[in-house]
């Protein structure tokens, strides 16, 4: 792995003492030992990742806690570090390493980028850590370590097995169905055994999941979507849910399905103030539903905990329980991809009109049916035991501001340029935009620009 020296500037060493340590930062003295640095880098890379910068010395000053800058005398000072984070993992791939270098300071601070890991990672002691606010925290005992297993998603929940009558599997109503619809020329039970969800005559978590016809009975307080309406912009609380919780149940398939149109019904109720008055609140239908089909078909099984639907004034928070498994995280998760529970997500793709039909694009197509009408990016945030998305009613500017903002830096601007710009798909519905900022005289056609060559500057 290459290391390299990077000069950095006075006000960047300012911003970097004054750096707020947390869930993704720390700071650590030169005269911290290897094995003591591995256990940092252990916890963010067995959590979300995060950054550790080693040569920054912390004391109680008059005014309350002071840094200063002392790094390592030279490169080679810094062997012993490099020597314990290449002995973390065979590869050493969990982690980059650069130093850097200011005129007026001594030494050479080491920055340590640790990437969230695919495996377990532990320090060089053979403990296992895991990051919490800006602590550490070791993990002691088999159950805590079989819990980091289920959030890296290295096992999963859904091979569990339950003491339950196998024939409330292979002699469900929905079995049945699924059975005569896609794979007649076979008994249940042997299909069933052959797709290892009922194994030794017991069936496992995801096999209950997606063919009991009510699961909830053998698995509670982890199978349901919960629907709440709060009528407010601000925090849920119980002074301002609009009715009851709605409860969601049934298998897997009919679960999504159904909390898709519910969730739709009751946003539907919302009124907003637009141009032509009060209207209905909208939000693109195949959004909702390549969202809740990924909270179902990823959430850790193991954590007793539904689903939550939260409809508010302005947004919709859809929370799934667990974090991201392996190497996900919010950066990467539009184009990572790792399937908590792979059987599932197999066998729920061979029924009828399956709800995750592109597998592995549910956020993406989201995100663009959120583009489409024009609405604010989904925001996806992972919290301590969940991952909630949020889908906000707020528009994006109008077509006409977005072009005016892009005449700011640039001296023309063409159709398609424009059509790139806002997203808009029609070349003449992008025309009558321009029509209209030439009308309130803010625009104006290039002379001697014309056909497909036209293009329009500010006025």
């Amino acid at each position: 792995m290459a290391i390299t020296v990077a000069d950095i500037t006075d006000d960047q060493v300012g911003a970097l003492l004054g750096t707020e340590e947390g869930h993704f930062v720390d700071l650590k003295a030169v005269d911290i030992t290897p094995a003591s640095a591995t256990k940092t880098v252990s916890a963010f890379g067995n959590t979300s990742g995060g950054e550790l910068f080693i040569g920054i010395d912390e004391h109680l000053g008059n005014a309350g806690p002071e840094r200063e800058w002392r790094g390592f005398q030279n490169q080679e000072a810094a062997n012993g570090l490099l020597q314990a984070l290449e002995a973390m993992a065979p590869l050493g791939s969990h982690y980059s390493l650069e130093f850097l270098r200011n005129a007026n300071n001594f030494g050479l601070i080491a920055h340590i980028t640790v990437y969230k890991s695919r495996e377990l990672l532990p320090a060089t002691n053979g403990e296992f850590y895991i990051r919490r606010g800006a602590q550490k925290l070791r993990v002691d005992g088999a159950e805590a370590l079989q819990r980091l297993k289920y959030d890296k998603g290295l096992v999963s929940f859904e091979d569990e097995l339950i003491d339950l009558n196998p024939a409330e599997l292979w002699n469900s109503e929905t079995c049945i169905e699924f059975m005569l619809t896609v794979v007649p020329t076979s008994e249940p039970e042997i299909w069933l055994e052959k797709q290892r969800v009922l194994i030794n005559g017991r069936p496992t978590v995801g096999g209950i999941l997606l063919f009991a016809d009510e699961p909830q009975a053998a698995l509670p307080k982890r199978s349901a979507i919960k629907i709440f309406r709060y009528s407010t912009k601000t925090e849920g609380e119980r002074d301002t849910l609009a009715f009851d919780p709605i409860t969601i149940e049934g298998h897997i398939y009919e679960l999504i399905y159904a909390a898709v149109e519910k969730a739709k019904n009751v946003i539907e109720t919302i009124q907003k103030l637009g141009p032509n008055g009060m209207e209905s609140v909208s939000y693109p239908e195949e959004a909702l539903h390549e969202i809740i089909t990924n909270a179902v078909l990823h959430r850790d099984y193991s954590i007793a905990a539904d689903i939550q639907v939260r409809i508010f004034d302005n947004r919709v928070e859809i929370e799934s329980p667990g974090r991201f498994p392996g190497h996900v995280t919010s950066a990467n998760v539009l184009y990572e991809q790792y399937a908590r529970n792979p059987k599932i997500v197999r066998l729920i793709n061979k029924f009828p009109d399956p709800p995750n039909k592109d597998v592995g694009e549910g956020l993406n197509t989201a995100f663009q049916a959120m583009q489409k009408l024009r609405l604010k990016q989904p925001l996806i945030q992972e919290r301590a035991n969940s991952v909630v998305v949020e889908l906000r009613h707020e528009s994006l500017g109008s077509p006409e501001q977005m072009v005016l903002d892009y005449m700011k830096t640039h001296e023309e601007i063409t159709n398609p340029i424009a059509r790139e710009l806002t997203g808009i798909k029609s070349e003449n519905i992008m025309k009558l935009v321009f029509y209209r900022l030439r009308d309130r005289r803010l625009l104006e056609q290039v002379p001697g620009k014309r056909g497909k060559n036209s293009a329009w500057r500010l006025v």
